[in-house]
């Protein structure tokens, strides 16, 4: 009579092979999997060795036929070699089938095979009575490990490849595969370490079993083209090759450990675990070794894509890595990485062409010494660039000079002992720079295809280290074009002050005797002074007035250029409305207001008139200075008023009316014009109002 345990596990896989049976009738009759291809029937094979290996295990565990143990077993093998298959046709695109095959790109298969045999093989040897030992029971339970972890490297691939909008599609699939296999790792490694096979665990197994059919059944429905829209990931090979070559290794030296343990006698378990130590430090140093990571994607481009490079993963990393500097300091390095990691260099130097002397120099390096050599624009390397525009290969040149024609290496060049690749950086046809990139961490094949992708990206970059060069420049013009601007605000102040000094000197003889000129003069000197001190501030401190803007008394600063101009014998009139105050700087709106009141004076003939007038016009004082005199037209005022360097005067710079306009813009003012020809001209200045009142007039003067 069988007992408790027993009972269960011939229940539990009783459950699984039912079903497992209604999923393959359902492949059978209702899915007509065998009318769509290879793969479906893939999976009807794999779901039918199943259902007979649950069939078998049940009565195995029933004891009904001594027989029945072994084929259970052997069932197992072949239904996990059957899911094998599967998952490899998945990985496969469709199509590509034979030329995979072709290109002996066989290691998952081979991996598949080998574990495949010896499961046989120790099936065959247990049945013969050869190996009913507990070493051949160990063994056979390494295999069973090992099959397992194989079939989850192959899941956790076809996780990977599958794009992320058809990854609905084969989720089901992947978990129910993934819950079957990682339980028998659970199982198979428990047996293992402790020696036996845990009672509730292989109870268990059948459910687990049970529980993921529906998840392959859903799978099944959503799949009508498994792999349409799957495709083989570069990087899915890479971290999948490298989980299983880990995992080989581990069970290797897992092997070897338990050995040294067995026959080490008393110093057996202190040996294993030294050896244990130094196979874990072991894998830690190849896993971070650029060299190994280099080797294993030389030999996985090479062996299992049809190119080396996956161009659209290449140009979004290169991209990346370009658009990702802190500063246009950083763009020579960034362009050496981006080109170094393509061909696996580590390192490597950027000469670009000097504007100014027309040499080539380096300007930036990534692990590499610094070089203060000068490739000069006539030399044999960037002529050479130039009429070929090849990746020189410098290793390929020593060995086959005769392929370069008549060009000669630099002999700063030659001195560099690890050089290898020389990269032009084309812009159109002009030779931006060229880079020099270190031997690389592995042997690489520098074929068509790796000439023309870094041929390609060498254009990109230049394209990037062009545009960094023409934002510095436009920079520095742009500085330039400020500090000219100031100074020609600078030398129209300085004409007006000549202006002023020269008629003061044209008066000296008549006047001379008079105290009050003298008076007069001396006044009119400090004045000069102090305006040519602020000047040399400005010019210092930029264009921008010095001090905050506070409140200013316009009507005082309207009879300081009225009393200013009667004194030169103008006649100004004045009307005050209102007794305002506006926000700004003193001098510089008396600057402004005086050289609109003298624009009017000179378009006025003697006998006009000119006038200043101040109102209140909501939240703004208006200020308006009015002439009689030529007046302007609608196109110059439109086109022409308010722009650098346009006057309608023959010695006038056309400078104060730009200044004037952008120093009320600056207030959050404006200023409106009115003018007909010969009938003459009212600008009025519209500054913001100031919470200043006629009775702080002294105290707004003194602040400003």
């Amino acid at each position: 009579m069988l007992s408790e345990s027993a009972t269960l596990v011939v229940a539990s896989h009783a459950l699984a092979a039912a079903a497992y049976a209604l999923l393959a009738a359902y492949l059978l009759f209702l899915g007509r999997a065998w009318r769509r291809g290879v793969r479906p029937v893939a999976l009807l094979i794999a779901v039918v060795l199943s259902a007979l290996w649950g069939g078998l295990t049940s009565m195995a565990m029933a004891a009904l036929d001594p027989l029945f143990a072994p084929a259970a077993a052997l069932l197992d093998l072949l239904r996990q070699s059957a899911w094998y298959a599967f998952l490899l046709l998945l990985l496969v695109p469709q199509g590509k089938l034979r030329a995979l095959l072709a290109r002996q790109a066989l290691w998952a298969p081979v991996a598949c095979t080998l574990l495949v045999v010896g499961g046989v093989a120790l099936q065959f040897s247990t049945a013969q009575g050869l190996l009913a030992t507990e070493l051949g029971w160990r063994a056979s339970l390494f295999q069973r490990l090992a099959m397992p972890l194989l079939a989850l490297l192959l899941i956790e691939q076809l996780l990977r490849t599958v794009r992320e909008d058809s990854r609905w599609h084969i989720k089901p699939l992947c978990l129910g595969l993934g819950a079957q296999f990682a339980f028998d790792v659970y199982l198979f490694a428990d047996a293992l370490m402790f020696g036996r096979i845990d009672d509730d665990a292989l109870i268990v197994r059948g459910v687990v079993h049970a529980l993921s059919v529906p998840l392959l059944a859903v799978a099944a429905l959503r799949s009508r083209d498994w792999t349409s829209r799957i495709r083989l990931s570069r990087k899915a090979v890479f971290h999948s090759a490298t989980l299983l070559i880990a995992g080989l290794y581990l069970l290797f030296m897992a092997g070897v450990g338990y050995y040294v343990r067995y026959f080490g006698g008393s110093w057996g378990r202190a040996l294993q675990l030294a050896l244990v130590c130094a196979a874990i430090l072991v894998l830690g140093m190849l896993a971070v070794s650029g060299s190994m990571r280099a080797k294993l994607r030389v030999i996985i481009g090479k062996h299992l894509f049809t190119y080396r490079y996956d161009y659209r993963e290449e140009w979004l990393r290169f991209t990346q890595t370009l658009s990702a500097q802190d500063s246009p300091q950083a763009m020579g390095e960034h362009v050496i990485r981006g080109l170094a990691n393509m061909v696996e260099s580590p390192a490597g130097v950027l000469w670009l062409r000097d504007l100014n002397n027309e040499n080539y120099s380096q300007t930036a390096r990534w692990n590499m010494p610094e070089n203060t050599a000068q490739e000069s624009a006539d030399g044999s390397l960037v002529r050479f660039l130039l009429d070929s525009g090849w990746v020189v290969n410098l290793e390929e040149y020593r060995s086959h000079r005769s392929r370069y024609r008549d060009f000669e290496v630099p002999e700063w060049l030659s001195q560099m002992s690890n050089a290898w690749l020389v990269v032009p950086l084309m812009v159109g046809k002009e030779l931006a720079g060229f880079v020099i990139l270190a031997s690389s961490r592995t042997a690489i094949d520098v074929n068509w295809e790796v000439n023309d992708l870094l041929r390609t990206a060498g254009c990109q970059a230049a394209g990037f280290l062009t545009k960094m060069q023409a934002t510095e420049a436009l920079l520095e013009a742009r500085k330039f074009d400020a500090f000219n601007k100031m100074s020609a605000f600078v030398v129209h102040d300085l004409k007006n002050i000549m202006t002023q000094l020269s008629l003061m000197l044209k008066n000296a003889e008549r006047h001379r005797g008079n105290p009050e000129f003298q008076e007069d003069m001396l006044m009119t000197v400090e004045n000069s002074v102090d305006r040519m001190r602020q000047l040399m501030a400005q010019l210092r401190e930029g264009a921008t007035p010095s001090g905050r803007a506070c409140g200013v008394f316009l009507p005082e600063i309207i009879e300081h250029i009225r009393s200013a101009k009667m004194k030169q014998g103008r006649v100004v009139a004045t009307t005050v409305h209102d007794r305002l105050s506006a926000i700004g700087h003193a001098d510089r709106l008396e600057r402004v207001i005086g050289h609109l009141v003298q624009n009017a004076l000179d378009a006025t003939p003697s006998e006009g008139s000119v006038w200043i007038a101040l109102a209140r016009r909501g939240e703004h004082a208006a200020l308006e200075v009015g002439d009689s005199g030529k007046g302007m037209t609608n196109d110059f005022i439109r086109e022409r008023l308010f722009k650098p360097f346009q006057s309608t005067k023959n010695t006038g710079m056309g400078i104060g009316a730009y200044e004037s306009a952008q120093y009320v813009r600056e207030l959050g003012g404006e200023i409106l014009v009115d003018s007909e020809v010969d009938r003459g001209t009212r600008i009025t200045l519209m500054l913001p109002l100031h919470e200043l009142h006629s009775e702080a007039a002294p105290a707004a003067r003194e602040a400003a």
